[in-house]
């Protein structure tokens, strides 16, 4: 079974990723600290799209046209879908307590809200 170790510090990965970006190969890098060279290519993946400096490549045939998103936007995106997913649990109840109220009173909606 492999062993695993924490996750590197966010302080370690931009002083890679720095070097990189100053001219070492990522094998090199990798041979003289412990990320592989596959997570410093990640990383460095990461940093290009969160700054901007990526251009997002064509998809592939029949997958969606994935866009590379930073890491705000990803933030952002999980955000909003959960305020999504909130809101329709909201507007179910509002409906049921509705169609509630309606039985209740013995009057049934005019079809149209008004909306």
């Amino acid at each position: 079974m492999p062993k695993t170790r924490p996750p590197y510090s966010p302080e370690f990965r931009r002083q890679i990723v720095e070097l990189a970006h100053a001219g070492r190969s990522v094998e090199d890098l990798a041979r003289e600290f412990e990320p592989s060279a596959q997570a410093i290519r990640t990383w460095l993946k990461q940093t290009d799209q969160d700054e901007g400096r990526a251009t997002p490549k064509p998809a592939a045939a029949g997958a969606a046209a994935g866009v590379a998103l930073s890491a705000a936007e990803r933030d952002e995106l999980a955000r909003l879908r959960r305020e999504v997913r909130q809101l329709r649990v909201e507007r179910d109840i509002l409906s049921r307590a509705a169609a509630w109220f309606a039985r209740e009173t013995g009057t049934v909606p005019s079809g149209s809200s008004g909306s």
